[in-house]
This record gives structure tokens, sequence and C-alpha cells, in this order.
């Protein structure tokens, strides 16, 4: 299992969130696992399944007007198929976000959000596997867009 320090991160003033650093616990910076491996894919939807679709969507489409604030100030879940957010992000930084949920340094500091951290619910290895099965489901133009971007950051 991998231990993660972040070492820097920006947010926009808009509080999206434009890059976060990881490194291991030694000051190296670690990649992330193979993505494409059809073990993790599956693996991955059985967690995203259990854990995530009840807000996010079974196809990954997320709630109604998830651009709209709600009410209490929150944002609906986004998709994570190809007409949401999600492919804007770096593998490194879509872990972290999903691992430490929306709080500093990964959104602006009193950022609401009814994302939870999945810190301590799942493994660092049911997380990778979700990201997987969510960009198994990505158009092959969506991933060779965030293949692009992941290689600019």
């Amino acid at each position: 299992m991998k231990s993660w320090v972040v070492i820097s991160a920006g947010i926009a003033v808009s509080g999206a969130l434009v890059a976060v650093v990881l490194y291991d616990r030694a000051g190296r910076m670690d990649s992330p696992p193979e993505l494409r491996e059809p073990r993790r894919i599956a693996a991955g939807k059985l967690v995203y399944d259990a854990h995530c679709a009840s807000c996010h969507g079974l196809n990954l489409e997320g709630q109604p007007d998830w651009m709209s604030r709600l009410p209490n100030g929150r944002f609906p879940a986004p998709p994570h198929d190809d007409s949401g957010h999600t492919w804007h992000h770096s593998n490194e930084v879509l872990f972290a976000l999903t691992k430490h949920g929306m709080k500093p340094p990964y959104a602006p500091e009193g950022y609401s959000s009814d994302m939870p951290a999945f810190a301590g619910i799942l493994s660092d290895d049911d997380i990778w596997n979700v990201l997987a099965f969510i960009q198994s489901r990505w158009s092959d133009r969506v991933r060779t867009r965030h293949d692009q971007l992941t290689q600019k950051k």
C-alpha cells in the first residue's frame, strides 16, 4: 500500500483544482498503477457500484443540474462520463480527491461537499481500481485528451 505526501497544490480562484504533486514518503514521485488492466477495471466496477454509483450514477451520469448549486450551497455529484470534468484532472489528483475528499489542499478552505473522503473506507488499490473502471468508460477521444493533459502536468 502506498503512502502519499502532498508537496504542492494549486487551486484556481473558481475553486477548481489546478494541480497536485504527490510524492511517496521517501520524496520520489510515484506514478499510478496501470489503469487499463482488465482485472483492475472489473474490480473497480464492483467498488464503484458499492460506494460511488448511488451519487454519481450507475452509468457515471452524475446528478441532474450538477453545475448548479443546491439550496444548501453544495453542488450535486458530477458525472464521471465524457460529459463531466473528471477527465480534466490527472490520475494523481483524482486519487487524492477520492482518498482525502474535497478539502484543502484539494478544494478551497470552507468548501462544502457531500463527497466523503474514502481513506479508511477503501484501500489505495480499491481507489485506483475505481479510477480504472471510470476511465474504461470514457470514449477514445476523451481518454486520449486526458492522457495528453496528464502528460503536461
